[in-house]
């Protein structure tokens, strides 16, 4: 709940302060300008509070409104649960009877021909070094239940506009930096040629999964210039032995 105050309040806050930079789509010459039209999941790796105001702003910019997931918990939040609402965020109703159904509301807004976003990590990056974490399955399951395509788009730069600590004063600082964040995208990926079935099993789910991340991290390493120690994300072992 207070992850979803802060970036509702400072995501929006950053915006003013934030120079958004589209680089060169994959096997493009020009700046990707225009995300596919129909329906496609959004996913982006996670550093930063403000990484979802961000996100949607540079995907209005490439000509589609994007509609983030976010956890059941946040619509039954007062005044945060209308903000969401308004924003078009789309509820994941996690645990319980309805587990099963938890992507529901997403594939709904995926048979509509929307642009649906999501995190593949499901929270900030815990890694010092701000590597994409090894992804969930999610954005795997949603593709294959709505045949929708993935749609990876990096970030690099929102941890200097809104950090983990410091914010209010990281913000103030920001009128004057106003930091950059570059943002690449990725080519579509269709799920279903990672698969052999519609139901494939969740092995199969975990390499499709992995496959996935590994481009998002590869974007990722574009834009920082570098290369990942862990190419399909950081795994949960390798965060634990760099504690």
């Amino acid at each position: 709940m207070l992850y979803a105050a802060l970036a509702a309040i400072v995501g929006g806050l950053a915006t003013v302060t934030t120079r958004l930079k589209l680089e060169r789509q994959r096997g493009r010459r020009r700046a990707a300008r225009q995300l596919p039209d129909g329906p496609i999941i959004v996913i982006s790796n996670h550093t930063s509070y403000a990484d979802g105001v961000l996100l949607a702003l540079a995907c209005r910019r490439m000509g589609r409104s994007l509609r983030l997931l976010a956890t059941s918990g946040v619509f039954r939040a007062p005044v945060i649960g209308a903000i969401a609402r308004r924003l078009g965020f789309i509820p994941v109703m996690r645990g319980g009877p309805s587990a099963a159904h938890a992507l529901d509301a997403a594939v709904e807004a995926l048979a509509a021909g929307e642009a649906v976003g999501l995190y593949p990590e499901g929270h900030i990056t815990r890694d010092p070094e701000m590597w994409p974490e090894r992804a969930k399955s999610g954005a795997v399951r949603l593709a294959l239940r709505s045949g929708a395509p993935i749609v990876p788009v990096a970030m690099v730069g929102a941890h200097d506009v809104v950090g983990r600590r410091r914010i209010a004063r990281q913000m103030l600082s920001n009128l004057v930096r106003r930091p950059r964040v570059h943002v690449e995208v990725g080519e579509p990926i269709l799920v279903r040629r990672l698969v052999t079935s519609d139901t494939p099993p969740p092995g199969e789910i975990r390499r499709a999964a992995d496959a996935v991340m590994s481009e998002l991290v590869a974007l990722v390493a574009t834009l920082r210039g570098e290369s990942p120690d862990h190419p399909s994300g950081v795994s949960a072992a390798a965060l634990r032995a760099g504690a």
